[in-house]
């Protein structure tokens, strides 16, 4: 099974010092890739460069930008895209984004990338990226259907994508709803499936919550069941995502994107327990050591 990863920057010096640590395990595993988020209207943009830059120099994982063009005109996201490309990043997520906390509007300039198919179709044209972008296995909330929302999918993928990943699901039996769904369309690159290991219950249900991602009731139950004791909540956290990893892998999924909000032991582990090993891919195979929105 194919495993890659998400991150975000750090915010401060000690979360740094945590990130720095979870890298080492991550590198140690060997992920097809990590990407680095970068935070709503572009907010991130700055430390998103430089973690992305620090990873890619040294070369121990294979990483990939977040990209946003929300509320940016189309020079300077084309300035920003070039810069990675220069700097030897290929691999771009392309997200349309969300607007800065506090604000709904997401106010596109005229001469902006109105959408993330339009801002794909920009980097076709720059150079010769590598082009991930997002798909929903339940509706994006600001779609009008999921039909509108498969359509928007396939506008990402013939603009010049080469791979989608979902967000987020914890209903594998929709994943592979909307998977079999997005073959029939046309859709034919690989879907990797975004998977949150749940670290904080409360947190993950208002999480999903935004982003229009259910949570079934069988599972709060299970949550429920284990109380307020820390490590019986995790113990069920790590059934609850290791079912849905094997799950998955019997179905035959392409490759599972965790969500790691910069905490990966879980991840390593549900891996491990499932055998799970990732091949060396881009830069490490040459012999170098391995290391939301519309």
């Amino acid at each position: 099974m194919d495993v890659s990863v998400e991150i975000f920057p750090p915010k401060t010096p000690g979360q740094a010092e945590s990130l720095t640590r979870e890298l080492d395990a991550m590198a140690a595993f060997r992920p097809q890739f990590v990407s680095v988020t970068c935070g709503a209207g572009g907010t991130t943009q700055e430390r998103t460069h430089a973690l992305v830059a620090q990873l890619h120099r040294a070369g121990r994982m294979e990483v990939a930008a977040h990209l946003t063009c929300v509320r940016r005109r189309q020079i300077e996201v084309d300035a920003e895209a070039l810069d990675y490309l220069a700097l030897g990043v290929q691999h771009i997520v392309a997200l349309r984004g969300d607007p800065p906390e506090g604000s709904t509007s997401r106010d596109i300039p005229a001469d902006g990338y109105a959408y993330a198919a339009d801002l794909v179709a920009g980097l076709a044209r720059l150079g010769a990226f590598d082009i991930s972008v997002a798909a929903y296995p339940e509706p994006h909330p600001e779609s009008s259907s999921a039909e509108a929302d498969l359509d928007n999918l396939k506008r990402k993928i013939d603009a010049g994508a080469s791979r989608a990943i979902t967000q987020f699901c914890f209903d594998t039996d929709t994943v592979f709803r909307f998977i079999d769904r997005a073959r029939a369309a046309g859709i034919g690159v690989p879907i990797l499936v975004g998977v949150l290991p749940v670290l904080d219950f409360d947190r993950a249900v208002a999480f999903a919550n935004t982003c229009g991602a259910s949570v079934p009731d069988a599972t709060k139950a299970r949550f429920a069941a284990a109380g307020s004791e820390p490590a019986s909540r995790r113990a069920v956290a790590l059934d609850v995502a290791r079912e849905q990893c094997a799950a998955l892998d019997q179905g035959g999924a392409d490759g599972v994107h965790f969500y790691t909000l910069n905490r990966a032991a879980m991840s390593l582990e549900i891996c491990r327990s499932l055998g799970w090993t990732v091949p060396c891919q881009g830069r490490a195979a040459e012999g170098r050591p391995h290391l939301s929105d519309r």
